[in-house]
């Protein structure tokens, strides 16, 4: 398990509680830590096997990701890559890689995330190509139940395992050697697209990525990303940019990618608007 935090001394102790009470307990688990100083981990993790790695420099969440699998055994055929904000119901690893390792098609599989309030989070989505995401973008917040956010956030309500075009970054489990084999998450990303971008190169290579909403972990959410809102929305921006530009790489893509930067700065500047 690789699990990477920045000032996450306030959830740390809920995290490893979880983690303790896993029924299935990970034989190695990597934290990396991306902010200055390196935590006091000693009074909560118990005797599980935690090896931490400081990144001081904060190269962001993919490349802090990438760092921790580094460091795990090539053997290791899992790996539970996670935000440190989460906190595991017991069955929710075992589920996970049971489902995985029935599926030799599949490279990630994601559970059901709820919020800290108990409702499910939009974890497992579409591919946000240009009509879904300029829909969502433009009508998201004005029109939430809109047929192109719809259809960009996936359906909830059934509790049918299913394939979707990638799930969240806070908590999957990934196949090592796929994740290997496409170079991890693109480290040109600082935060956020991360796992947009990973599940489309892992779907380019063959493989594809499950949602498996009885596996259950609640996310609290944003308690890094919260402390500096203004520079987090420019960063998302950034990484649709970047990701769209993937998307769309063609010679004849050109003029829709210089739309799309455009439109995607004009958003940006006007989100922020009021921010400190």
């Amino acid at each position: 398990l690789v699990v990477v935090g920045f000032d996450s001394d306030d959830v740390w102790s809920q995290f490893f509680t979880s983690l303790r009470a896993s029924t299935l307990t990970p034989s190695s688990i990597v934290v990396v830590e991306n902010s200055p100083t390196v935590p006091n981990l000693d009074q909560v993790i118990g005797s599980l096997p935690v090896q931490v790695l400081h990144l001081r420099d904060n190269p962001g969440y993919g490349t802090a990701s990438n760092r921790g699998v580094d460091a795990l055994a090539d053997a290791c055929e899992f790996v539970v890559i996670c935000n440190p904000d989460t906190i595991l119901t017991p069955d929710a690893i075992p589920t996970l890689l049971s489902i995985i390792s029935s599926r030799d098609d599949v490279a990630l599989v994601g559970p059901k995330i709820l919020t800290k309030t108990g409702d499910v989070y939009p974890s497992a989505r579409a591919f946000p190509g240009i009509r879904i995401g300029i829909g969502h973008a433009f009508f998201g917040r004005l029109w939430p139940t809109n047929p192109w956010s719809m259809r960009y956030l996936g359906d909830y309500v059934t509790e049918d395992e299913r394939v979707v075009g990638w799930v969240s970054g806070s908590f999957f489990v990934a196949r090592t050697h796929a994740f290997r084999d496409v170079k991890g998450f693109d480290e040109g990303y600082f935060m956020f697209f991360e796992d947009v971008d990973l599940a489309f190169r892992l779907k380019q290579h063959g493989w594809r990525t499950l949602y498996v909403p009885h596996a259950v972990v609640t996310h609290s959410g944003a308690h890094s990303t919260g402390k500096n809102m203004a520079r987090m929305v420019r960063e998302h921006h950034r990484s649709a940019e970047r990701f769209l530009a993937k998307l769309y790489p063609q010679p004849h893509h050109a003029p829709l990618r210089a739309l799309l930067r455009l439109g995607l700065r004009a958003r940006a500047v006007f989100v922020t608007k009021g921010f400190s």
